[in-house]
């Protein structure tokens, strides 16, 4: 549930500011809907330690962990020494990089002394040019000029000539370099020592990841502090913050505000209001999707639903269709099992990949779908499993494959106006605690959402529909929405009336879209069957390999099943998120433009 917001403002003294907001990260409540920026000081420090942090792991293999974490004042000697390190190593690569390239430029004139060179073409003013072999042939015939043919470099002559040469020669003059090869070479060896002693730095400061991760927590709540700090409003003698609180939390917050001697106003929050933060409460079940929502990044609004329930029976239902088989929902299952044996603990993300895991093999069992594989059918156990309505393989249980699509197709529009009407109930529940009229244009969608099922099942499935009672109830659907959908508890009668006929319009094109979010359901079918289709292609590819090539069939079965299942996890989140985010939550008005509850509180390691 969506937990009941307060608003509070805080007044004390200028002189207990610190005071004030350490008691406030204490106790870690507060939300603060528009923080000023932390000191810039703060940032950088944070940013350079993320960053250190982020480089000193590939420097622990080999070395030993030091769990202890190190004194501030130990720990600024480590972190100055080993951010030195790293610059100097970043500028020693490119040293090195340097290196390299004028080496490898220099290589195919050999080696020589570059200073003697410089010394003795500055004294008899010598000019080295490579030339192509025409106009090599010209400089011989040339008297005018003194030159010495030197040995070729990449392929081109070579001269070194006494003066500049005419420009008509096109020659590509050689520039003696301040250094030599040899000298590069020296360089580059000192280069390769320092960056050794770069890394042996390094290492050793890899032994102290501890002691980094607690400096990186001080340092972000070091940047909130500030951050808060900066928030707050003052004039000469006074101090005051405003945010939010979980009405739960009032009484743990008043009497800190007595302990303190703070003055404050708390008041209940306008539903209107959009810096209301948004605080979920889970239970055991719902917290299953909480790993999902934070990787999409949606939050409801502060005013709207809690959906974590339905999101999560739902999306576990379309993503079995999606993936379709249980082959790879053991997989699944076994991988998580894995997982779960590894981290040697219980996570969210762990019991919702055992949820997902059964949801799949239990609806792969049911139409007898094992890797695509028409042979498990074969199986005594796994054929008995099997519900022939809904069976992949229907010629195994005397029922033809219209029929077992059909089945499957109207299923998937079963559940499209189940999910459709739950929304629809969800609103009218609402507004008739809330004593809001419009709770009857929700009884309209609900009506013709039902009629529109029927015509959906009769254009894609065939089934007979009596099309003068499906337009009768779609026709007075849309009636009670246009006469009832202005109404609001802050309106009259009349200019709700007004409001909804205005936008009579509208209801019609939200009509003929509510009609394309029934039919949208069919995409479980359809992608579901593309599934199958696709390891069913890379079965039979597999197939046609045998004796010493049956080790390509089986990579090639290795390979398409492993993309096969990459591929129906990008379906669940095109498809399976977007039923419950855009159709579910459209129908309830949902706009997830909720900000996440986030109190200015200690951070935990």
């Amino acid at each position: 549930m969506i937990e009941k917001m307060k608003a509070l403002c805080i007044v004390t003294q200028r002189s207990r500011k610190e005071a004030m907001l350490t008691a406030l990260r204490e106790l870690g409540i507060l939300h603060i809907a528009e923080k000023q920026a932390a000191d810039p000081a703060f940032l950088e420090r944070f940013s350079l330690l993320s960053k250190l942090l982020f480089e000193l792991k590939e420097y622990t293999e080999g070395t030993q962990a030091v769990p202890e974490p190190l004194s501030d004042e130990q720990f600024e000697e480590l972190y100055t020494g080993s951010l030195a390190a790293l610059e100097r190593k970043s500028a020693l690569l490119s040293t090195r990089t340097e290196l390299f390239a004028q080496l490898e430029k220099l290589q195919p004139w050999g080696d020589f002394d570059s200073h003697s060179l410089r010394d003795v073409a500055s004294r008899l003013s010598l000019h080295f040019y490579r030339l192509d072999k025409k106009a090599c042939k010209r400089l011989a015939q040339d008297e005018s000029v003194s030159f010495i043919r030197l040995a070729s470099v990449d392929k081109m002559d070579t001269v070194a000539v006494l003066g500049e040469l005419d420009a008509s020669y096109n020659g590509m003059e050689f520039m003696v370099p301040e250094k030599g090869p040899a000298q590069l070479k020296e360089e580059l060896v000192a280069c390769e020592k320092a960056l050794q002693e770069c890394d042996d730095t390094l290492k050793v400061a890899a032994r102290y990841l501890t002691s980094y991760s607690q400096q990186l927590l001080k340092t972000q709540e070091a940047a909130e502090f500030s951050s808060v700090d900066n928030t707050l409003s003052a004039d000469e003698s006074l101090i005051w913050l405003c945010g939010y609180i979980p009405a739960s939390e009032e009484d743990a917050f008043v009497a800190v505000a007595k302990e303190q001697s703070w003055a404050w106003h708390l008041s209940d929050v306008s539903q209107d209001d959009p810096e209301v933060p948004t605080k979920i409460r889970y239970n055991k079940l719902t917290s299953l999707i909480k790993p999902i929502f934070d990787i999409l990044g949606v939050v409801p609004g502060y005013g709207e639903y809690d959906i974590s329930f339905w999101f999560l029976a739902f999306f576990a239902l379309f993503f079995a269709m999606i993936i379709g088989d249980a082959g790879y929902g053991a997989l699944f299952l076994a991988g998580t099992v894995v997982m779960h044996l590894k981290s040697k603990k219980v996570t969210n993300i762990t019991l919702l990949l055992y949820l997902l895991s059964a949801t799949t093999i239990g609806w792969g069992a049911v139409t007898g779908t094992w890797f695509g594989l028409e042979g498990a059918m074969k199986i005594p156990l796994l054929k008995s499993l099997v519900i022939p309505g809904v069976a992949n393989y229907p010629a195994y249980f005397n029922v033809t494959s219209t029929e077992t699509q059909n089945t499957v197709m109207k299923f998937c529009f079963s559940i499209g106006v189940i999910q459709l009407a739950l929304a629809c109930v969800m609103s009218i529940r609402r507004k008739c605690v809330g004593k809001n009229l419009s709770f009857i244009a929700d009884i309209g969608w609900l009506v013709a959402i039902c009629a529109l099922y029927f015509l959906v099942l009769n254009l894609v499935v065939g089934q007979p529909t009596n099309f003068a009672v499906v337009g009768v109830a779609v026709g007075v659907g849309f009636l009670l929405v246009v006469l009832f959908g202005g109404m609001a508890p802050d309106k009259t009668f009349g200019q709700g009336l007004k409001a909804g006929v205005a936008d009579a319009f509208t209801v019609f094109l939200n009509t003929i879209s509510a009609f394309g979010n029934v039919m949208s359901y069919i995409r479980l079918f359809a992608v579901g069957m593309a599934s199958l289709a696709i390891a069913q292609s890379f079965n039979d590819m597999a197939a046609g390999f045998d004796g010493v090539l049956v080790i390509a069939g089986a990579v090639i079965m290795i390979i398409g099943h492993a993309l096969n299942i990459v591929m129906g996890f990008l379906s669940v989140v095109v498809h399976g998120v977007r039923l419950n985010l855009l159709e579910f939550s459209g129908q309830l008005g949902m706009e997830w433009s909720g900000t996440q509850y986030a109190p200015f509180k200690k951070q935990k390691d």
